[in-house]
């Protein structure tokens, strides 16, 4: 079996398991074949916990979910050095950010100074604790979340940390078959009926992971889709040269982050549909999560209801595909 069944029936197995969430999924199987982290924006209740945990009965590795909350402190999270008084003298005890899939919950509900024990991690992957440096697993994926519907004692995330996330991901509520399925399923699981889909799959190890993220990187890109890739982040930067009406919206573009990851995802993709070549339909797939959480808008764009994704759309129209 090569590697893509295997991804494929991993695949398969989640949306077994999450129902309804196929876009999520999609998203942290690409956030985790092209070595990205993930931050997932939608209403409480709508398995986004779940999602990840399951991946990780799927996968050779283990999970940790945090939960951010207004106490929260940066040691809790990178661990701290504690005092051993029968020897007398200090050890590292490693915090929860020492595992292979975090779950930060909620995330802009801790102050900026627990936010930003983060900013090493997801960036360095490692932490530093007094004058010593911890490396983090090889394997390291953070998803966060954020609940769009309250707002009231949070703590939004500064755009240095926005820029470490791979992909900004809105999700919404199921519609009135999935709601049913959902139904079904819960049922099903509280009279210990529900049948274990991890139990039938080999997990995929992580040496098999390191491996599709190497063919991810050697899928064939065409210097037009890569010339595509620079000019939508351009656009973001130098929206006057594009479009006239765009410049009024943006007031600023991009990071060149934006462009290494739009060209990771849109890799990604590509191979996860079984392509051998990445084409401008997978970039245009995932430039709205690359580009969300990057672009900013201006005070005339949102008194005239702009959102990012609007303003993203007339982006990607502006620019022409060589």
């Amino acid at each position: 079996m090569t590697f893509h069944d295997r991804v494929t029936s991993l695949k398969d197995s989640l949306n077994q398991i999450i129902v309804g969430q196929e876009r999520l999924i999609e998203r942290l199987l690409i956030a985790l074949f092209a070595d990205g982290h993930l931050l997932v924006e939608g209403a409480p209740g709508l398995a986004k916990t779940k999602s990840i945990k399951a991946l990780s009965q799927l996968i050779e590795g283990d999970f940790h979910r945090i939960q951010f909350t207004p106490d929260l402190l940066p040691a809790d999270i990178t661990g701290t050095d504690v005092y051993r008084p029968e020897t007398g003298t200090f050890s590292f005890q490693q915090g929860p950010i020492f595992h292979n899939l975090i779950l930060a919950d909620e995330i802009n509900r801790a102050a900026a100074k627990v936010q930003s024990a983060l900013l090493e991690a997801m960036g360095e992957r490692q932490v530093s604790v007094g004058n010593t440096t911890y490396a983090l697993p090889k394997l390291f994926l953070v998803m966060a979340t954020q609940n769009p519907l309250e707002q009231e004692g949070t703590f939004s995330l500064p755009e240095a940390q926005l820029d470490r996330f791979m992909m900004h991901v809105k999700i919404s509520y199921p519609d009135k078959a999935v709601e049913k399925t959902i139904l079904r399923l819960n049922r099903e699981e509280a009279l210990g009926e529900a049948k274990s889909v991890a139990a039938k799959l080999p997990p995929i190890t992580q040496a098999d992971i390191f491996a599709i993220r190497k063919e991810i990187l050697h899928i064939h890109m065409d210097p037009s889709v890569e010339e595509y890739i620079v000019q939508l982040i351009l656009a973001t930067r130098s929206p006057e040269k594009y479009d006239s009406k765009l410049a009024p919206l943006l007031a600023y573009g991009a990071s060149p982050r934006a462009t290494i990851y739009l060209d990771r995802a849109a890799r990604a993709i590509a191979w996860l549909n079984n392509k051998d070549f990445v084409a401008p339909s997978d970039v245009k797939e995932v430039v709205h999560e690359i580009l969300r959480h990057r672009i900013g808008l201006t005070f005339e764009a949102e008194s005239l209801n702009y959102s990012r994704d609007r303003v993203i759309d007339a982006i990607v129209a502006a620019v022409a595909i060589p």
